[in-house]
Order: structure tokens, then C-alpha cells, then sequence
């Protein structure tokens, strides 16, 4: 049986990037592959998707990046490192193996923008993608602090926190929430915007709508914006890259 089937795990993702990209990409490259998503609301239903002996293999996004890694055989350097996988591999031997190229993508993205005074980062959510964006901060050299609702540790500040002398210190914000995605364009993640300056860059992992609120008040005070567009792309074709090793 050839092996030309490929798709996204996730949970509500009707709206879903990868299936409407790739599917065109195959259609305009006139490739043989085909593009579905696993749309599961437990990952106890991996086994009857990864017995499709055509599937090469899947992309993995919200709320599995990080559980789906109990369910494989093996992951590469950096994702273990990173602690999500957002790429997995079948190899020809059945066995599982799980990559990440969220990663890669946010990389290409934020290095044209960055400059001297971007020192310092906070990272609005703990989720899997917001493990991607630590990893890469680190190897840019720039300090972070996760921002959430949660019980604050060393690595991580409540939101009620935000104080002026933070957010004026920290001058890269990354969006790693969901907060302000199509159809909920009416919210934002809870920073007082009203500290942001034209030193700070705001980036958000959505990509719709194009421009969120929380880039909008960004933009409202002179940062630079960025959404998530570009580092979909560029993770989608590590993945296809990835994939193609393997068939």
C-alpha cells in the first residue's frame, strides 16, 4: 500500500492552517499526498488513527503537543529538550518518532526583528507551544518569565503582576494563548498595554485574524508587530521536510 497520507491530531480544530496549506501545496506542486485532520477529544483513539498503513505521519496541535510524547517510540534532541512534539514520523517499522518544528519556524521569524535592547522576553502562556518559544529564547541568549493564572514559581509571574517596571524591562511579549483567535476577536491577554513603547516587539502564535487585539494595542503604541503566520509556514515545511525522510 503506497504511503501518501499525512494529517493534523488536535482537539476543535475545524479551523485548522495545516489542513488548508497543505492541502494547496499539493495541489500546486502536483505532490500525491492527502491532508486530513484527526479532530479526537482523548488520545486514547491515537491506535485506530496511526493503523491507517498509508499514514506517513501527523502533525500534532493543541491541547496534545506535550501528551502525545507518552504515546511514542522515540523523540529527536530538540523536542525532547523542548518537552512538546508537534511533528511525528511512522517509520517503516510502525515505530512512532516525534520531532518539533514549532521551534524552527518561531526562530526565522523572530530573528530579523531582533535587536540589541530585546534582553528580556515574557511568554504569555505554559502551554507546548510556549516550551517551543523558551527553547529558542535560550538560544538567542534572552532571559524570559512565563506569564499566567497560575501559582507564580521562580520561572513564572501572575498577570496581576504586571507592573510598569516589568513590562518596560521586558521588551519582547509573545502570545502563546489562545486568547483573540477568529471567532473570539474580542480578547487579548490581560497586560496593562499602556506600558508598551516603539523599543518593544509583540508576537502572537495566532495567525487569524491577521492582526489580534493584542497586536492591535501593541501596534496602538508603536511596537512592532508580528503575527503567527510566517513561523506556521516555516514549521509546516520542516514537517514536510521531515516527513519526506521517511517514506
Amino acid at each position: 500500500m503506497q504511503r501518501n497520507k499525512l494529517g493534523l491530531l488536535g482537539k476543535n480544530i475545524d479551523y485548522s492552517f495545516s489542513r488548508s496549506y497543505f492541502s494547496e501545496k499539493f495541489k500546486r506542486e502536483n505532490l500525491d499526498f492527502s491532508y486530513t485532520n484527526f479532530d479526537i477529544d482523548s488520545l486514547e483513539k491515537l491506535q485506530s488513527i496511526i493503523s491507517n498503513k498509508s499514514l506517513i505521519g501527523f502533525n500534532v496541535t493543541i491541547p496534545y503537543k506535550e501528551e502525545i510524547i507518552h504515546h511514542l517510540d522515540s523523540i529527536n534532541d530538540e523536542a525532547k529538550t523542548i518537552g512538546a512534539v508537534n511533528t511525528v514520523v511512522i517509520n517503516s517499522s510502525g515505530k512512532l518518532i516525534g520531532f518539533n518544528t514549532d521551534y524552527w519556524g518561531f526562530t526565522e521569524s523572530l530573528r530579523p526583528h531582533l535587536k540589541t535592547n530585546h534582553k528580556k522576553a515574557l511568554i504569555l502562556g505554559t502551554g507546548g507551544a510556549a516550551k517551543a518559544i523558551a527553547y529558542v529564547l535560550k538560544q538567542f541568549g534572552i532571559s524570559f518569565k512565563y506569564v499566567s493564572r497560575k501559582e507564580s514559581d521562580n520561572m513564572l509571574i501572575n498577570y496581576n503582576e504586571l507592573q510598569s517596571s516589568i513590562i518596560e524591562s521586558h521588551k519582547l511579549i509573545i502570545n502563546c494563548t489562545p486568547l483573540g483567535t477568529y471567532p473570539n476577536i474580542e480578547n487579548a491577554p490581560e497586560i496593562p498595554y499602556e506600558f508598551i513603547t516603539n523599543q518593544h516587539i509583540l508576537f502572537d502564535l495566532i495567525y487569524n485574524p491577521e492582526k489580534t487585539l493584542f497586536l492591535k494595542k501593541g501596534e496602538a503604541r508603536g511596537a512592532t508587530i508580528i503575527n503567527g503566520y510566517k513561523m506556521l509556514v516555516l514549521q509546516a515545511e520542516r514537517a514536510f521536510q521531515i516527513w519526506q525522510n521517511y517514506i
